[in-house]
């Protein structure tokens, strides 16, 4: 199944909309491409452990992880939940994944499923807004900054948790 979820790149004061597509084949294995440095690649690493603590799995299929447009390149941890949902969708663990297109997600993600903050929320949330996205979801700590943009829904979430609670309509 082919779930698309969108996060953010940011330079200086502006923001690029990143695609995260996730596809899930036969196989085992686990492919990530499109330009993604070092702490986006060691991300695989992050999201099994938050998921495995928190009652989920990555499935054991090949996974293939393509982050668009491939000639920006993808830097830091914030792509973690970003990445981590859109397997989820794709593995049908989480109810509604048709949901998970209408909001950039952003987030690092501590091994118990915590989510840690990130850096341009503010550029990141006007250009959510800007591409018609319904609202913008990040951790806790960043919602007072990304809620400066009118008309834009932000939810902050402390866990992984409480984002699939979120896309699966039980919060």
């Amino acid at each position: 199944m082919l779930i698309k979820t969108f996060g953010s790149a940011v330079y200086g004061v502006e923001a690029i909309t990143i695609t995260v597509e996730v596809n899930i084949g036969n196989g085992i294995k686990f492919f990530l491409v499109g330009l993604p440095d070092n702490a986006v690649k060691e991300s695989h690493q992050r999201i099994s452990a938050a998921l495995k603590n928190n009652g989920y799995r990555i499935p054991g299929k090949e996974i293939t992880i393509n982050m668009a447009p491939a000639d920006i390149k993808k830097e830091g941890s914030a792509y973690d939940i970003t990445i981590a949902i859109g397997i989820l969708a794709a593995s049908a663990q989480i109810k509604n994944p048709a949901e998970v297109g209408k909001y950039v997600i952003m987030g690092e993600l501590a091994l118990d499923g915590e989510l840690r903050p990130i850096k341009g929320a503010l550029p990141i949330a006007v250009k959510a807004k800007k591409e018609g996205f319904l609202g913008i979801i990040l951790p806790q700590q960043n919602a007072r900054e990304a809620a400066f943009v009118d008309g834009l829904y932000v939810y902050g979430a402390e866990n992984i948790n409480q984002v699939i609670t979120f896309f699966n309509g039980t919060r």
